[in-house]
């Protein structure tokens, strides 16, 4: 079988890289691109200098031009930098600087390395001359498969046939290094058996794991996209990353890094590669952080339940939910507005109405709020409409341009509207000036702030209100359940007579890097597979202009991670000392340092499972604070349904319900089944506040993923490579939720294949597995979800969980022990105020059980002052009878502690340990 696993990016990098339509030789004429790479002779190596961190040389064309889908470009430069022991950077440009990248002031990247790792790293780069090729190897194991190789004579023969049967340009024609000024192509051959996960956004049909060789294997779009949850297809997102793991069954041994692909092909910009040489799939997703930024620290309310819906059409309809869940007592932290908030759709404006000022700023102090503001800002209507936000952003120049230098304007919610632009020089604080004003003219406080819309999405294609009638503010489609039956979602296609692409088809321009060529914008001779068609479809075009001169064609898929940088430095500024949360639709490289993700619109079953491959990928993507649109968001629900996604998101980091105007309210006070799930599940969730906090303290400090797949874990057992129904909450938390309707069972995997001991989260039993598939069925009643902890874990918990995450970190704490085999166990905690920015004092607790000794040692260290008394401690897999207990020296009564043979349970109550100091407990 032929290996074919074929990327069709719209980015020129690895990691990081955008388009370019600029070229250092002659322009060629589109009818004159052969649209075929078979000719191409690549490039010879020369000059080549080696410096202590690496080398650097030039390569020149092998032969000549072959114009596949653009102009050649004939000398280049490569780059190759061991930046650290695990991280190596190869890097392909043109020699005269022309083609775009991406500024280190828009993604910030470390500096280069002081010292040298050429001889240490446990990547070795290695390459042929004539014609140029690299591969990449392991010191460690110089002679297995490469992780990254581009030699002819390791890939397959060509020609090979189209991966999508009926489209000529999927075919594989050939396999040289193309690069053109708006075509690039890199080849790298893969493993048949190898296992990829990432390359996102995407709802893959094939699960967390990437299909990549089953039915000619798998095509990934990189172009953000306003589009409702399709399958296979490009997402709201960009990430060119991806993790890859090979094991080997004969040597039981496995690896992962971060680099491996057949093919790349970019319609412009530069080759930008990292490699990540793990060798732990978790250590792979920490050295990525360390490149692109670690995830922003959260407030312990984040972790709390949210509430929304687009359709609370009052402040007195939002202010009856809130009661209506203290009524039913269904904890509620954070109440979410959506675009029924604003007066005439626009940003930064409160309906006089049905959100006066004074009624949101008492609304506001009772609660934890979150409004949305959509990307696109409205344009006057004529010279009497006064909208300062848009007068504000003119006067400084801050929206994108068509290329004439007029407004460029399209046209969302609110009617016709403009775009900010993100490379102009006085947006961020044009920004920032409207956060703060929003609150202080309208009454609309925040604790956060919900971004929507930033593909960036436009409901016309092109600058279609240039020369419009303005005061035309109609929609181009019927909202869903309102004024008839809609498309439910603003991402269709929408075609406006009046709209051209900007007014123009074929442009010269200047991207500040270097000249520019004439070049066509709108349509690049390569046509990247974005699912909608052409480029500038739901979108802002791809020839508008931003400050200095960048097209949009650059660019596009960093508009949303830069205005999500844009609002978390307003945040920081207006909210001092207090760390943002930030909740956003479009994402990419680095935006988890200022943002998290929701990742599902899908109301049906398949939805309630995609939602958890969706989680999985962006904690490779180092955007851990995600989690689904709770019981759906794009139709109706149902009872059942609500129940078990509630119990499902009470385990996954960002929990919020949120449906939208025109379907059935689903709250979960509104069914009595899906209220007690929901009570249960929530207390659960709250119990575990220090352990969430924990895991994402390590994230924020160290980049470790929270949830992870179970081969995260155990890397070594081939079984779990393709499991995305279970997952992990950290290492010691195993979730197994219910996916289908009419069922009250669920199977399981259980990891460790025997020798890992999985007890139940609730009533403390040990699972029992099948011994040949370490599988169970396990007992799933309606408000029940299954949850397991792991054997050598011990979890600090709160003991009372309260209505809010405050009242909850008033209470005592618990700590629950979880013995192995060998009757040990280890846990730590981070704790710290939840909410300074940037962390002050923080205390590491360190819980050390030995079950041979009988004794539980806690270690503390750090100067945050822990005032609640840990009350209780659980010992599981105790198997004989205590006949005392001790704390320090002190003999705890026998009425505080008691012990269960049945399910081998020492539980020691009321013992008021302070967690400021080192502690004992023994039991004899």
């Amino acid at each position: 079988m032929i290996l074919k696993y074929l990327v069709v990016a719209s980015l020129c990098s690895r990691v990081l890289g955008s388009q370019s339509p600029f070229s250092s030789t002659t322009s060629v004429t589109p009818s004159e691109f052969s649209k075929n790479v078979s000719s191409c002779s690549g490039y010879n190596l020369h000059s080549l200098q080696e410096s202590p961190t690496g080398l650097v040389a030039q390569m020149s064309l092998a032969g000549p031009a072959c114009h596949a889908f653009g102009t050649d470009i004939e000398e280049l430069t490569i780059q190759v930098v061991y930046e650290t022991e695990t991280r190596l950077r190869v890097r392909i440009a043109d020699s005269e600087n022309k083609q775009f990248h991406i500024p280190l002031s828009v993604i910030s990247r470390p500096p280069p390395p002081t010292a040298s790792f050429t001889q240490s790293s446990d990547l070795v780069f290695n390459y042929e001359s004539s014609p140029f090729a690299f591969w990449i190897t392991r010191r460690s194991n110089p002679n297995a498969t490469p992780l990254f190789d581009t030699r002819i004579s390791s890939l397959p023969e060509t020609p090979i046939a189209p991966v999508i049967a009926d489209d000529e340009s999927t075919a594989l024609d050939g396999f040289p290094l193309v690069f053109e000024d708006q075509y690039l192509q890199l080849t790298s051959s893969l493993p048949l058996d190898t296992n990829i996960y990432g390359l996102g956004e995407v709802i893959a049909s094939s699960g967390f794991r990437r299909n990549v060789a089953s039915d000619g294997g798998s095509i990934q779009a990189l172009w953000a996209r306003d589009i409702a949850d399709p399958v296979d297809e490009n997402l709201y997102g960009t990430h060119p990353v991806y993790l890859e793991h090979r094991f080997n069954e004969t040597t039981n041994e496995a690896q992962s890094h971060g680099q491996s692909l057949v093919q790349y092909r970019m319609i412009g910009g530069i080759l930008d590669f990292y490699f990540f040489s793990g060798p732990t799939p978790m250590a792979v997703i920490e050295q990525y952080g360390d490149l692109v930024g670690l995830p922003s620290w959260l407030p312990t309310w984040a972790f709390g339940f949210h509430l929304c819906r687009w359709g609370y059409v009052s402040i007195n309809d939002t202010i009856a939910q809130v009661d209506a869940m203290r009524a039913a007592n269904i904890p509620l932290e954070v109440m979410w507005n959506d675009i029924d908030l604003y007066h005439a759709f626009r940003d930064f404006t409160a309906d006089p109405v049905s959100y006066p000022g004074n009624e949101m700023r008492r609304f506001i102090a009772q609660l934890v709020n979150i409004p949305i503001v959509d990307a696109a800002v409205p344009h006057p209507a004529n010279e009497s409409d006064v909208y300062e936000p848009y007068n504000r952003g003119h006067e400084l120049d801050t929206f994108i341009k068509n290329p004439d230098g007029s407004e460029y304007i399209g046209k969302v919610w609110p009617g016709y509207t403009v775009y900010p632009d993100w490379f102009a020089n006085a947006t961020q604080q044009w920004w920032t000036e409207a956060l703060k004003n929003w609150s202080l003219n309208d009454g609309v406080g925040y604790s956060g702030i919900w971004l929507d819309m930033n593909e960036v999405s436009s409901f016309c294609v092109g600058s279609c209100g240039t020369g419009a009638d303005l005061n035309d503010t109609s929609l181009p489609f019927l909202l869903p359940g309102v004024l008839g039956p809609g498309p439910g979602s603003a991402a269709q296609g929408i075609d406006c007579p009046e709209c051209g692409i900007s007014n123009h088809t074929e442009v010269s321009v200047d991207s500040g890097n270097g000249p520019g060529s004439g070049v066509n914008l709108n349509t690049p001779p390569y046509a990247i597979h974005n699912a909608i068609g052409d480029l500038s479809i739901n979108t802002v075009a791809t020839n508008a202009t931003h400050a200095g001169g960048i097209p949009e064609l650059e660019v596009h898929n960093l508009w949303g991670m830069m205005q999500e940088k844009a609002t978390h430095l307003a945040l920081e500024e207006l909210m001092p000392g207090k760390r943002p949360v930030i909740i956003s639709r479009s994402t990419f490289v680095s935006s988890g340092k200022w943002t998290g993700h929701w990742v599902s619109e899908g109301y049906l079953w398949e939805y309630l499972y995609y939602n958890i491959q969706g989680i999985l990928q962006f904690q490779i993507f180092q955007i851990p604070f995600v989690g689904a649109d709770t019981c759906g968001f794009g139709g109706d629900t149902n009872e059942e349904l609500c129940n078990r996604w509630m119990q499902l998101s009470a385990f996954v980091p960002f929990f919020r319900n949120h449906n939208e105007i025109g379907t059935i309210p689903q709250e979960p006070y509104r069914w009595e089944s899906v209220a007690t799930s929901s009570r249960l599940a929530i207390a659960t969730r709250y119990s575990l506040l220090p352990y969430w906090t924990s895991l994402f303290a390590n994230a924020s400090m160290r980049g470790t993923p929270p949830v992870r797949a179970l081969w995260f874990e155990f890397p070594t057992e081939p079984e779990l490579f393709g499991v995305d129904k279970q997952f992990l909450v950290g290492a010691d938390l195993l979730v197994t939720p219910v996916l289908l309707p009419n069922v009250t069972s669920v199977e399981g995997i259980f990891p460790g294949r025997g020798t890992v001991i999985w007890r139940d989260f609730y009533s403390h039993t040990v699972v029992n597995t099948s011994a040949s598939d370490s599988t169970a069925t396990l007992s799933a009643p309606l408000n029940h979800i299954n949850v397991h902890i792991r054997g050598g874990a011990a979890i600090l918990l709160h003991a009372e969980p309260g209505y809010t995450t405050a009242e909850t970190r008033n209470g005592p704490f618990a700590l629950l022990v979880s013995l192995d085999s060998n009757q040990n166990a280890f846990g730590s905690a981070y704790l710290d105020d939840g909410m300074t920015n940037p962390p002050a004092e923080s205390r590491i607790l360190t819980f050390v059980v030995d079950g041979n000794r009988k004794q539980v040692e806690i270690k503390s260290d750090g100067e945050f002052v822990v005032s609640q008394k840990l009350q209780r401690i659980t010992i599981l897999g105790v198997v004989q009878e205590p006949r005392e207990v001790f704390v320090g020296m002190a003999s705890v009564d026998t009425s505080s502690w008691e012990f269960n043979l049945e399910v081998q349970e020492l539980v020691v109550s009321d013992v008021s340990i302070d967690l400021n100091g080192a502690q004992i407990v023994t039991w004899a």
